[in-house]
């Protein structure tokens, strides 16, 4: 009666662990996010297994199957897609409803794209945070920038081929053009890219080939360093939000007024933004 969390490939088929292919043997059932993308890894490593499908759309529903066979005596494997299930991708339901019923839970490590990302990227990897995919507006992927100005840890996102434009667009206009990124692209497979740019200089990267855009990125940002010179993050958000009703002069004056701030600075700030 045990639920396995396996870490699977994400990309080169070599960095299963010996752990995972002997686990993946014995247990009873895989659940899996994709059963005929999983299938295909399976039937690389020789693995003949019932497969259950379990995925964002049906977790909640089909956990409660599970934990009933768990609790039959069955052992079960949860696997992803790709890299270490629950990492923005599903099991959180039923790794908690197992955790609910006393049924044991075992991590079986292995890859996972954000940590292989941040161990190379060069920043500071002391302390981190995980953000995951932004949203897909523009409008609430900024309000969740935004919140994140003053973040002094360094930072992970995923982004798909079909948003990272616009995702790094919208980092140039709430954090600067200057702020420090490094894209890892197609990590373990054939053609992982790993570069090193300012965002403003990172745009202009991606545009020189249209290629260069397409793929499975995890984006790691520098923190924030703190200067006497920093702008308390809301008064920059009251300062945006009054620019949608008012001219930047007095958006900028009424800003500086609420916050005890310089009103010429304000300006300069509204100014970058609506450029």
């Amino acid at each position: 009666m045990t639920l396995y969390i396996v870490a699977t490939p994400i990309g080169n088929l070599d960095d299963i662990t010996l752990r995972a292919i002997d686990t993946l043997k014995r247990v009873d059932l895989i659940a899996a996010e994709d059963t005929r993308h999983s299938g295909l890894l399976l039937q690389h490593l020789g693995i003949k297994a019932k497969l259950f499908a379990l995925h964002d759309h049906n977790e909640q529903e089909k956990s409660n199957v599970l934990i009933e066979k768990l609790q039959s005596g069955l052992s079960i494997a949860l696997i992803s897609d790709a890299g270490t299930p629950l990492i923005n991708d599903p099991g959180y339901h039923l790794v908690k409803a197992c955790r609910e019923n006393d049924i044991k839970v075992v991590p079986i490590p292995g890859a996972c794209a954000a940590i292989a990302a941040l161990c190379v990227s060069g920043l500071p990897s002391d302390k981190f945070i995980y953000e995951g995919f932004l949203p897909a507006k523009t409008k609430a992927r900024q309000d969740s920038l935004a919140k994140l100005i003053d973040e002094p840890r360094t930072m992970i996102f995923y982004e798909s081929t079909h948003r990272l434009l616009d995702t790094l667009n919208d980092m140039q206009t709430i954090w600067g053009s200057d702020k420090q990124i490094i894209l890892a692209k197609e990590l373990t497979k054939t053609w992982e890219t790993i570069v090193s740019f300012k965002v403003s200089e990172l745009i202009n990267w991606l545009n020189e080939d249209p290629t260069r855009q397409k793929g499975e990125f995890v984006l790691i940002v520098h923190g924030h360093n703190k200067t006497d010179d920093d702008i308390d993050p809301k008064a920059i958000s009251t300062l945006k939000l009054l620019q949608k009703e008012l001219p930047l002069k007095k958006a900028a004056a009424i800003t500086a007024e609420i916050y005890g701030l310089k009103k010429n600075q304000l300006y300069q700030i509204g100014l970058s933004a609506e450029q």
